[in-house]
């Protein structure tokens, strides 16, 4: 049984998403057996999702497990299991969807392992225990986005001094006011989380454009920031376990 997996992220103009999706693909398939493993986006950039499905398909494969490679279980997942569902019929082959990225175990060790890969990386030999983290999402309208980001506080809480999130746009608290939260606590060092998936213009601008300004005006001294959560190799996995998941349940 010839098996496909395709992965769908939400699309972005830079090329660095494309480039950490081809090399996540290629991850994949050093550790699994599928016959296809392709990688197209939502919107903005091709190639979109009719074509992502179409190119497995000539690959004569049986199944398609196909991933929504999001971060929050909001209207943009939604819409691509939509396209993906409207898809389906036309195949002829047995289509599964796995849940996104968010809620789960291995998304927490991702985020973690960023924070104390920056340690290191500055020679900070205070304690976990010691640090403060606060982690910067995205920002969404749909209330999931902040039960899924509250999900990933709540299991480094036990790690850390003090974990805090804020947004980048659309919710509160914004970075502004997340600068000022953590700044009462007084911490010795603060690691700022950079809750991306890829480095495109949020990351590269968006982000700074506030950050900077914001650290400037407060009394907060060693503070560091981690790079976005991109091609982790445990994000290979983590893929793989989503995977793994509803492939076993059909």
């Amino acid at each position: 049984m010839k098996r496909g997996l395709l992965i769908i992220d939400r699309g972005s103009r830079e090329k660095e998403a494309s480039e950490e999706l081809e090399i996540i693909c290629k991850g994949i398939g050093k550790k699994q057996d599928y016959s296809v493993i392709n990688h197209c986006f939502l919107e903005v950039e091709p190639p979109f999702i009719k074509e992502g499905i179409s190119k497995c398909l000539k690959e004569g494969i049986d199944s398609l497990t196909v991933v929504p490679y999001f971060l929050y279980p909001g209207k943009k997942v939604k819409n691509a299991i939509s396209d993906v569902e409207k898809l389906k019929k036309e195949s002829g082959i047995e289509i599964l969807i796995t849940k996104p990225m968010s809620m789960h175990k291995t998304l927490v060790g991702i985020v973690e392992n960023r924070i104390v890969t920056t340690l290191k990386e500055n020679k900070v030999t205070l304690q976990n225990k010691g640090v403060d983290v606060m982690i910067i999402g995205h920002g969404s309208k749909d209330p999931n986005a902040q039960t899924s980001l509250d999900y990933i506080v709540n299991e480094l809480n036990d790690s850390f001094r003090n974990v805090s999130r804020c947004w980048l746009e659309i919710e509160q608290p914004d970075i502004f006011e997340g600068v000022k939260k953590c700044e009462k606590n007084n911490p010795k060092v603060l690691v700022v989380v950079f809750y991306f998936l890829h480095e495109g213009a949020h990351v590269k601008i968006d982000i700074n454009n506030d950050l900077i300004p914001a650290l400037k005006n407060s009394n907060l001294k060693n503070t560091y920031i981690t790079k976005h959560l991109g091609a982790d190799q445990k994000m290979i996995d983590l893929i793989i376990e989503r995977a793994k998941e509803i492939e076993d349940a059909n």
